[in-house]
C-alpha cells in the first residue's frame, strides 16, 4: 500500500444546505487532513481513506453565520474541534465508486456512503503523478445533533435538514 498526499491547492471540502427553502448556502472547510493509502488509485477498493476537517476553519463567505456555526447552537467548535471521516469499505460502481465510512460529528458517529467519480491521471509539470477524484454525499443534519432552527412566518424553516458534502480532490504520492 502507497501513502498519497492531498494537494490542498488543487482540492476542497465544501457542504450546501437551503436557506429559508428558497435558495442553497454553500461552505467550505478551508483546512483538513486526509491520510489516503491505496495499492492502485485507478481502484478505489484497494484504498483507506480518512479524513479530519477542522470545524474552526468553516467559512460561508459571512462571519456571524460562521460564528453561529461554530457556536453550541451547531458544531460547537470548543468541544468538538473536528469532523471525522474513515471509510470501512469501497466497492465499484460502474465507472465509479461507492465508498462508505463512519462519520463522526460532534459526538454522533453513522455510516455515511460517497458516491465517487474518478477523474483520471496525469503528470503535472514537476513530473509527479496525479488522481483526482469528485465525492458527494448527503445527510440529515439532525442525525448527527445539529437540531437548531427558526421558524419562519411563511411556516417553513430558515435551515434545511439536508446537507450535501462534496468533495473534489487531487492527490499525489506522499
Amino acid at each position: 500500500m502507497a501513502k498519497w498526499t492531498v494537494d490542498q491547492s488543487h482540492s476542497s471540502v465544501g457542504f450546501e444546505v437551503k436557506h429559508m427553502m428558497v435558495s442553497k448556502v454553500k461552505g467550505q472547510f478551508n483546512s483538513y487532513t486526509a491520510d489516503v493509502e491505496a495499492a492502485d488509485l485507478t481502484d478505489l477498493t484497494t484504498a483507506s481513506i480518512a479524513f479530519k476537517f477542522e470545524v474552526a476553519s468553516i467559512n460561508t463567505h459571512s462571519e456571524d453565520r460562521d460564528n453561529h456555526l461554530k457556536s453550541a447552537d451547531f458544531f460547537d467548535v470548543e468541544k468538538y474541534p473536528t469532523i471525522d471521516f474513515k471509510s470501512t469499505s469501497i466497492t465499484k460502481d460502474g465507472d465509479d465508486f461507492k465508498v462508505t465510512g463512519d462519520l463522526t460529528i460532534k459526538d454522533v458517529t453513522k455510516p455515511v456512503t460517497f458516491d465517487v467519480e474518478f477523474g483520471g491521471k496525469g503528470t503535472n509539470p514537476w513530473g509527479v503523478e496525479v488522481y483526482g477524484f469528485e465525492g458527494e454525499a448527503k445527510i440529515n443534519r439532525e442525525d448527527f445533533g445539529l437540531n437548531w432552527n427558526a421558524v419562519l412566518e411563511s411556516g417553513g424553516v430558515l435551515v434545511g435538514k439536508d446537507i450535501k458534502i462534496k468533495v473534489e480532490l487531487e492527490v499525489n504520492p506522499a
